[in-house]
Formats: structure tokens, sequence, C-alpha cells
């Protein structure tokens, strides 16, 4: 929590709020906690709302995984009647995310539509990677011709391309939508997108645990570990 409210002071006293967001996730602020979890986690989250809007930027709160969906679009539906401009993430692999982002594609609405990074159950999920493709077109067709803000968070080279005609298709501008990477990976397709007057964010993990973050979300999906030495070895 303290982490949160110090890195927005630190970004704002050095100029650079207006160019930056902040990923917030729910469980580092209370949200497992039995019983009072839910409504600590959103308490904790308006007051980070309120430190990133009074530092001119905003909040994005991040999804995990299944269990906590409901929780999460929740306290974003909460959290919205005050700061409307908070951000929803999405993950294509489940099978309920294209529903969804037709509840979350309205006017003014933040959304970042990621692939998914947990091992969840096939109760749930789409298993073939192939699949978890097409859901990913299926939800960015919808977000697209949506409207609200669309965040393109993958970094396939084809659905890279696949956003960009569908942003095309539904006249949207540069600045109506933007590509979402991690930092250190395909830093050169960060440059071109950027060059070629796109909006490009990138994702930075923050604070003294980010460590122990990566090790976990290796240990969440060991298929991680292949995606971030692959990456590491192109840099591209």
């Amino acid at each position: 929590m303290v982490a949160y409210l110090d890195l927005l002071d630190g970004l704002s006293h050095a100029g650079l709020s207006r160019n930056a967001e902040v990923s917030v996730k729910l469980s580092a602020i209370g949200q497992a906690l039995p019983e009072v979890g839910p409504k600590m986690a959103e308490e904790n989250a308006r007051r980070i709302c309120r430190a990133a809007r009074n530092a001119g930027t905003t909040v994005t709160l991040d999804m995990e995984d299944h269990t906590t969906t409901d929780s999460t679009l929740a306290t974003l539906r909460e959290l919205r009647k005050d700061f409307p401009e908070t951000g929803a993430v999405v993950q294509a692999y489940l099978y309920r995310t294209e529903q969804d982002c037709r509840a979350l594609a309205h006017e003014g609405s933040r959304v970042r539509l990621c692939k998914g990074a947990y091992k969840e159950p096939e109760e749930v999920a789409y298993q073939d990677r192939h699949d978890v493709d097409k859901s990913y077109v299926r939800c960015l067709k919808v977000l697209m011709a949506g409207e609200g803000y669309p965040m393109v968070a993958t970094h396939d080279p084809r659905l890279v391309r696949i956003a960009s005609a569908l942003a095309t298709r539904n006249g949207r501008m540069p600045g109506t939508y933007e590509f979402q990477m991690l930092y250190g990976i395909r830093g050169e397709e960060q440059k071109r997108l950027a060059d070629a007057g796109e909006k490009v964010r990138v994702y930075l993990p923050y604070g003294q645990e980010w460590y122990g973050y990566l090790m976990r979300r290796l240990a969440e999906r060991p298929q991680n570990l292949t995606f971030f030495l692959r990456s590491l070895i192109s840099q591209k």
C-alpha cells in the first residue's frame, strides 16, 4: 500500500506522472483476507486512486486468477463511481472474457486485454494457445468497435498487426488506444510502433519484491519461462 503511494508521490515530484500509470493488484492490498478482504481492498484502492488523480495520472486494477474475477470487477464498479478513469484488465483465455469486454467497452472505459498468465482449469479457460489467440481476436473486435479505450497488452507480432488493422477498420486514430509490452521484451518492436505514431506503454514491475513477483509468475505458469528466455535472447 505504502509503496503505491510513494511511487505516485515520486512520479508527481519528478514531473513524470502524466506519462505513467500505476497497475494495482488487489491481492497486495487486502483482497485475499477472510471476510474483510474485499472491503479493505476497495478502501485501500480508493486511497491509491485519489493519490493518482492528485498526481495527474490513473490506476488500472490488475486481474489475477479466475477465482478473483468477480470480486475484482465488483471493486472496479464501486471505484468508477468516484474515479471513472480507473482501468480494468481482462484475460482472453477465460471463456467469460468476451462477454466481460462487451460489458466494459463503453465510453470512457479503459480496458487492458492480455492473454492471461495463470494456470487455469479447463472448466473456465481455453487450454490450447490457438484457442486463446482466437478469443483474443474476438475480444479485440469488441473493444475496438466499442466506445472505450482499448489497451492491447501483447508481444505477439500477429496480434499486434491484427490490432492495428482493427483500429483502422473502426476509424480509430492513434491515441484512442494503445499497445502495452513488458520492459526489456521486444524493444525494437516497441520503438517501431512508437516511431509509427502509436502510443506504447511499457510495463515495469516496481518495488523491493520484484524478484518474488517474477518467481511467482513463473511458478504459476511454467510456460512463462520459455517466453522470458526467448525474449531475452532475441530482444526483438
